[in-house]
């Protein structure tokens, strides 16, 4: 009886000994994984539904494609993208998305930074469409877009002071209407003014990637991409900014 009592004690100061070695496994290799993750490059994207991917069934539009693309070259740790997109938004709604102190929290983990906004912009002081052209109305809404674009490459600039930043210039979605383009090139070529003697800002030109196509092949409405389309754009920024890879 004392024996079997011994025997039982014994079993199960083993079985304690062995549930005490599979814990601290665990706690090493969660701790392990927990470093590895937090090692990995971040890239914070800030835009408007065409960041989102708003058309793209199948996920997140050029992010997707973009993470794909980064994440298959060899020698480096994986990339997460953070996607900060909304459908609608304008430049003042990432002004306001850097006023959030949650987002503002985070852009010191970021490595790169991508601005794909404006498009609204234009869409809305115009009148919500591209027909008819209010010239002066869409001046008036590049005047303040400018404005915004400036204080929103400040903020990312002074609260993470290595990061680069990509800035995505707008694409014409009518690319045979030569009025609405003669407007895109106004809007694209402020932008890069706006940014060109700086040497942590890159500008990333997307209005040539969709003339002489077949619109249908590549858009999912008259506005939005669809999967094929927004690779396309995940392309042109792997092609035009340096993420060190």
């Amino acid at each position: 009886m004392v024996l079997n009592k011994h025997k039982r004690r014994f079993r199960m100061n083993k079985l304690a000994i062995s549930l005490l070695l599979l814990i601290g496994i665990a706690t090493v290799w969660f701790y392990q994984e927990m470093q590895r993750t937090n090692n990995h490059p971040v890239v914070i994207a800030f835009g408007d539904s065409l960041t989102e991917g708003f058309g793209d069934i199948h996920g997140e539009g050029y992010i997707d494609g973009l993470e794909k693309e980064l994440n298959s070259q060899e020698g480096h740790q994986p990339y997460r993208i953070w996607n900060y997109g909304i459908v609608g938004q304008e430049s003042s709604g990432v002004l306001k998305q850097l006023n959030d102190t949650r987002i503002v929290s985070k852009l010191g983990e970021a490595e790169h930074f991508i601005v794909f906004i404006g498009t609204n912009d234009l869409l809305h002081n115009n009148g919500g469409d591209f027909a008819p052209l209010n010239e002066k109305k869409i001046k008036e809404g590049k005047d303040q877009y400018v404005e915004n674009l400036k204080k929103i490459l400040s903020i990312l600039q002074n609260e993470n002071i290595q990061a680069k930043i990509a800035v995505l210039g707008l694409y014409n979605p009518y690319p045979d209407d030569k009025e609405i383009e003669k407007e895109i090139d106004k809007w694209n070529h402020t932008t890069q003014q706006l940014i060109k003697n700086n040497e942590r800002i890159t500008y990333v030109p997307t209005n040539d990637l969709f003339k002489n196509k077949y619109k249908s092949k590549y858009f999912s409405d008259s506005l939005h991409l669809n999967e094929k389309g927004y690779k396309i754009i995940s392309r042109r920024i792997m092609e035009r900014y340096d993420f060190g890879v």
